[in-house]
């Protein structure tokens, strides 16, 4: 259900900003696309090839539609792909990132036959909290949205209309007793703190409350005087400069599940009920230990929700918070959109069958929790939308994929096509080779490749060989690592990175060298036992695996295989045709293909600003306090995926007022500690060493919160 508000949406127009124009069939797609949705057709396929410009042809629908929209990626790396791009196309509109706020998460889960509770674990970043109440306060403040989310869209959020309800609305010239405004801020979840300001807090001076939305970057100061709002500002929340004079704000609750007094005592009614109707049966069950553990657990809950307004694993009672009936689906992001809004789920073939997929891997952990007296049945209600509730929420879809799969084919009316690249890029020669002799052939072509400064993916059946056939291309003294799922997922991104920049030249993996990988340096795609009929090996599969090698001018996909199997048949087909279309496109408008470049890591930007950032908060004063100049020419290390680090010291004690250099021993070593690490961080980003700036960046980070602390409480 929509949230009701008399909230006045910021109207304005989606405008894509780009130096370049829709070329090749980007300017028929974006046509048909626009006139198929305006038309009113619900399930609307777009198959586009890889390197195509997928992305920019979705900005530019959306720019003819005028809609809100949200965009579904299979996983967060995608969906911070395709976020970033947005943001590049439509920099006047509201681009938003919608992914589980987790960085790590342990669910909580029992296992009978080891009788072992896992209790749930989790560490919450920080930022991407940040980015999920952006976008729900994006969506009920303003019609120009567009959401990039993975499928954690699906799973419950909390009431929309209560989250508007319990939204403190500001405007100068209103009356409003200071007393009560705090006791609303503390109501939704905002906690008071007048030395450390960050964000889900607020401070009071006087007649002036300073409140800092957990959804931005900067605060809010709100001027009193008696019982009047006399002026409304937006300022930085570390210089305290003044942004802009504002005459009317919205300060929304600091959890997506905050609840009103009334509403929480009403949910604790109904808890209280659900626990003593199955205490009743597990006791009549004879079982006292399950009887007895949940009493414990949930009478805890209980006197938490009553003394704090929130306990840990709130989201398990949500049923009786959102008053939503037993089995009843849960709120999502999805009712924070307005009634018109344009789904578009990227990557189709595997983004479909995982929103299929999500209910029932959920409740199967619950059920167990559930009979062994840890949770309440109602937590069953706290779970991902089944298929088709979200079919019954969602309007008009768009589905992007180089290979749809047969759900959405069967919706639509045929298809768009979009196989032309703009850069003259064409499909690569697919070329079957017989299994004899397969090795020295492969390692031939890597040879030659190699002597070309290009790069080589070889997919294997099996991780043993993969990793076989790594020791022996070692062996031969060929530069290569493995791929498979049993590598850390920091170390994938680090392998990613270091064969695009050259410290090796072959890659052998399994199925994840598929969709979303963007390597412009591959020249060579080498496809073993491809004639082994399965899912790795299936006409989707294959064609996937083919466009790894699309983003190079000479590219190539070898098949080692005894005989054409209908799925390589299928892939080949498909491939040459699109060689052929892009081909004859080329030939007729004079093209002559160009390689694609991309960059090899985003995270120099955010450097830069940790560099600008970092010269802001120590000053120049720092040298000239310490008299110790910044150490440079420290190489970041990188032994084992770790780098050195520099250590900081323990917290300071506060300093009375009127300190005006930073003579504190702990709050000097702490600067110099993070000129030092800003210095590897510069370091180990002119090394490219992408993945070591990026820890040093986050510690830094850190460090700095830290030290901004001391300056609030009088060390600077």
């Amino acid at each position: 259900m929509r949230p009701k508000t008399e909230i006045e949406r910021k109207v304005a127009p989606f405008e894509v900003v780009s130096p370049y124009q829709p070329s090749g069939d980007q300017p028929t797609a974006i046509a048909e696309l626009s006139q198929r949705v305006n038309g009113g057709e619900k399930d609307v396929v777009l198959l586009g090839a890889t390197g195509t410009g997928k992305s920019a042809t979705t900005a530019w629908m959306i720019e003819q539609l005028q809609r809100p929209t949200l965009v579904m990626a299979p996983n967060k790396t995608l969906a911070a792909q395709l976020a970033n791009e947005f943001r590049e196309l439509l920099p006047n509109n509201a681009v938003e990132y919608f992914v589980s706020y987790y960085d790590y998460y342990q669910p909580e889960a029992y296992v009978p036959q080891t009788d072992t509770y896992i209790e749930k674990d989790s560490s919450i970043n920080e930022e991407v909290e940040r980015l999920r109440h952006s976008a729900t306060n994006s969506l009920l403040t303003r019609r120009d949205v567009v959401v990039v989310s993975s499928v954690s869209c699906i799973y419950g959020l909390g009431t929309p209309q209560e989250y508007v309800d319990r939204m403190v609305p500001l405007k100068v010239g209103e009356e409003v007793d200071r007393d009560g405004l705090l006791r609303r801020l503390v109501e939704i979840q905002y906690a008071r703190n007048d030395v450390s300001f960050t964000r889900g807090t607020f401070r009071v001076r006087g007649d002036t409350v300073e409140i800092f939305p957990v959804y931005e970057e900067l605060a809010v100061r709100v001027e009193l005087f008696g019982d009047e709002i006399e002026a409304l500002s937006t300022l930085h929340p570390i210089t305290g400069e003044v942004i802009s004079d504002d005459d009317e704000l919205y300060v929304f609750p600091a959890s997506h599940y905050v609840a009103g007094p009334e509403r929480m005592e009403r949910a604790i009614t109904g808890i209280e009920a659900e626990l003593e109707e199955h205490l009743t049966g597990l006791e009549k069950q004879n079982k006292l230990l399950e009887a007895q553990r949940l009493r414990m657990r949930t009478s805890y809950d209980i006197e938490m929700m009553r003394q704090v307004g929130t306990c840990s694993g709130i989201e398990n009672y949500s049923r009786h918070i959102d008053g939503r009936d037993p089995g009843s689906a849960p709120h999502t992001l999805l009712d924070y959109f307005p009634e018109d809004f344009l789904l578009v789920i990227d990557e189709s073939h595997q983004t479909v069958p995982q929103i299929g997929a999500m209910f029932e891997g959920d409740a199967a952990r619950k059920r167990t929790l559930i009979d062994h007296g840890f949770r309440l049945p109602s937590a069953m209600d706290n779970r991902p939308l089944k298929w088709e509730e979200f079919t019954e929420r969602i309007g008009q879809t768009v589905y992007l994929s180089a290979t749809p799969g047969e759900y959405e084919l069967s919706r639509s009316d045929g298809y768009v096509e979009q196989v032309i690249r703009p850069t003259g890029l064409v499909d690569p020669q697919v070329v079957v080779k017989p299994t004899e002799g397969q090795i020295d052939d492969l390692v031939h072509e890597i040879r030659t490749r190699v002597e070309q400064d290009e790069r080589i993916l070889v997919t294997t059946l099996t991780k043993k060989m993969a990793e076989d056939l790594t020791d022996y291309f070692i062996e031969l003294g060929i530069q290569v690592r493995y791929l498979h799922s049993d590598v850390d997922t920091l170390r994938r991104v680090e392998l990613l990175r270091e064969l695009r920049s050259g410290d090796f030249d072959v890659l052998v993996g399994i199925n994840l060298l598929r969709e979303g990988l963007d390597l412009p340096e591959v020249s060579l795609v080498a496809i073993l036992d491809a004639d082994k009929e399965g899912f790795l090996r299936s006409g989707t599969t294959l064609i996937q695996t083919i466009g790894r090698a699309a983003r190079n001018v000479s590219g190539q996909v070898h098949m080692y295989a005894d005989r054409v199997t209908p799925s390589m048949q299928q892939a080949i087909e498909e491939t040459n045709r699109r060689r052929e279309k892009q081909i004859a496109y080329n030939e007729e408008h004079g093209i002559d293909p160009e390689p694609l470049r991309k960059k090899i890591g985003d995270i120099v930007a955010d450097i830069a600003r940790e560099d600008v950032d970092t010269t802001e908060l120590l000053g120049s004063g720092y040298r000239q306090t310490t008299g110790k100049p910044a150490k440079g020419g420290q190489q970041a290390e990188q032994a084992g995926g770790k780098a050195k680090k520099g250590k900081a010291p323990a917290p300071a004690k506060k300093r009375g007022k009127g300190s005006e250099e930073l003579t504190d021993r702990p709050a000097a070593e702490l600067a110099e500690s993070i000129e030092q690490l800003t210095e590897q961080m510069r370091a180990a980003a002119a090394e490219l060493q992408f993945e070591v700036a990026a820890r040093l960046r986050d510690e830094v980070s850190e460090m700095k919160k830290e030290l901004r602390q001391m300056q609030e409480v009088g060390l600077k």
